[in-house]
């Protein structure tokens, strides 16, 4: 949502997009899941008394507008998209079929995953986990706000410590907030590396995905 309160700002979606297209010049394969906080927060809702089956479902449906910005961002840098969701709507996108999206990704084209699981009472991280798995993929590189995992909240406490790597199992031990602890889980019993980075400062995807030791790296050992 860039500077706005809420909704899709232009701009960061297309700066974002510049990113992802030069990442995907260097031949990566690329699968991205979007999240759709800027547009509705499933759990907040719920917390204000909203039955929380549908609340999440609208917010599975905000990933589904976010992705289709994506989408439509990148392939206007020439980048071939295909967005597959998990609540089928064929009319907008693909239905979500992991030998097809391996597929598109073989022959170049990034693959947006929208709508989450499908289910309610899975996060985003829940969702990116599953999606890594099922598709074989190396890593998972979330974009966050923040240059990384610290001991304690850096926009609190002046003297957070940022870790430049750290394990699962101390991840889950500290109860450090870098994703919900089911999809900590699975990256640890499935051995998937986890890179944090901050995504607001130009040119990071590009160094995170060509392996530079920028943010955290979360793994099985230290």
């Amino acid at each position: 949502m860039g500077p706005r309160e809420y909704g899709v700002d232009p701009e960061t979606v297309a700066a974002i997009a510049s990113e992802l297209a030069d990442v995907h010049a260097t031949g990566l394969q690329l699968a991205l899941v979007i999240g759709g906080g800027n547009i509705f927060r499933g759990v907040s809702a719920s917390a204000r008394g909203m039955e929380r089956t549908s609340a999440d479902a609208m917010g599975m449906l905000a990933t589904v507008m976010n992705a289709l910005a994506m989408q439509s961002a990148l392939e206007n840098r020439g980048v071939p998209t295909r967005v597959q969701t998990a609540i089928p709507m064929q009319s907008l996108a693909e239905p979500y079929i992991r030998r097809k999206a391996m597929r598109h990704m073989e022959k170049g084209r990034v693959v947006i995953f929208a709508a989450g699981t499908g289910n309610p009472y899975f996060t985003t991280d829940t969702a990116a986990t599953l999606r890594a798995m099922e598709i074989g993929a190396d890593a998972i590189f979330k974009a966050t706000k923040v240059p990384g995992v610290f001991d304690k909240d850096p926009a609190i406490h002046p003297d957070a410590v940022r870790y430049d790597a750290i394990s699962y199992k101390e991840v889950l031990s500290k109860g450090l907030r870098v994703m919900d602890s089911t999809a900590i889980a699975m990256c640890m019993e499935n051995r998937l590396p986890l890179v944090v980075f901050d995504m607001t400062v130009s040119g990071n995807l590009v160094r995170a995905c060509g392996g530079e030791p920028i943010g955290t790296t979360v793994q099985m050992e230290v």
